[in-house]
């Protein structure tokens, strides 16, 4: 599978960090709007050919799949410019600004016959079997609530502050939370509750969103940009719990009983960086013919999307390509 990255920042290094160490995968192509950047990521990564426009890359008739790693704000526009050339597509999350466009990119990539998923990477990793084979087993009894957080202090990047960039915390980090919910609870929710604190600049801070589901089951999901939580995730039942260390990539799983007494503790497969599982699956389903991922079929990015909408109308957040 021939790879092009559109956009080549920090993410997009680590991806390309991760292609080197993957077999079945080629590093092809790199496109920036500056023809010297994609040259300087092309030569430390090794790829094939650098463009100096994303046009010029998606002329180019090998690319069998675009990485997108752009700023939020960009997805939309970029994803339906792949779709026009006829690219296979994996865009970061989030997927694009809000539930409209998702829709809009979910049917004109059906039309056009074009492979398109995102790139939430703890969808396409084996936590999230692990995580779901220990909640069927029935160890900590009836399941009646999680709690999932994740904050990281990372307003020194000018993004993440930035309203026109559709900076904040619930697309950058409150997504992950939401999807670990998501996951392992599902998607029947009844109702959502949220409180939020923003930031100087008009964008989402710190936020904690409570989803209540139809069979009573509830998660707290706290995300912020301005402070390190531990960002643990917990499973509570009525004969123990579980503790996942790190819901923005799983590293271990461990299991109590209502004493505290450890009864299982389950490490997570070693990885490369974690990215590979969503380049695996990409090359998987082209190769099956598929358009659609089956860990993140274009069905649930629009339900996030959506359940992120509903969250934001709560604080009257809107971002300014949305006024």
């Amino acid at each position: 599978m021939k790879i092009g990255i559109l956009g080549p920042g920090r993410m997009a290094g680590t991806f390309a960090k991760t292609l080197v160490a993957m077999e079945d995968v080629a590093r092809w192509a790199v496109a920036s709007r500056e023809l010297a950047r994609a040259e300087e990521f092309a030569r430390e990564y090794g790829f094939e050919k650098a463009y100096g426009s994303y046009e010029a890359m998606l002329a180019d008739p090998d690319v069998e799949l675009v990485y997108i790693a752009t700023p939020h704000s960009h997805h939309f526009e970029q994803m339906m410019a792949c779709i026009r050339a006829g690219k296979n597509v994996l865009c970061e999350k989030a997927f694009t600004v809000n539930a409209f466009q998702a829709r809009q990119i979910r049917q004109a990539a059906r039309e056009a016959g074009v492979f398109v998923t995102e790139a939430i990477w703890t969808r396409y990793m084996p936590s999230r079997r692990i995580i779901n084979e220990v909640l069927a087993s029935g160890i900590i009894g009836n399941v009646t609530g999680m709690t999932a957080n994740l904050c990281y202090p990372v307003t020194y990047k000018p993004r993440i502050l930035d309203p026109s960039l559709c900076g904040g915390a619930l697309l950058d980090v409150g997504i992950y939370g939401l999807n670990f919910a998501l996951m392992h609870f599902g998607t029947d929710i009844v109702k959502v509750d949220s409180s939020v604190r923003m930031a100087s600049t008009g964008v989402d801070a710190m936020e904690s969103v409570i989803l209540h589901f139809a069979d009573g089951k509830m998660a707290v999901i706290t995300a912020a940009i301005d402070c390190r939580s531990d960002r643990k995730g917990i499973i509570y039942g009525d004969e123990g719990f579980i503790i996942v260390e790190n819901i923005n990539n799983p590293q271990m799983i461990r299991v109590f009983d209502t004493d505290e007494n450890l009864l299982k503790e389950i490490p997570v497969p070693e990885q490369i960086s974690g990215y590979e599982y969503q380049i695996r699956e990409c090359a998987k389903c082209l190769a099956q013919g598929r358009t659609e991922s089956l860990s993140m079929p274009l069905e649930d990015t629009v339900f996030v999307m959506e359940l992120m909408d509903s969250i934001r109308s709560q604080w009257g957040l809107v971002y300014p390509m949305e006024k």
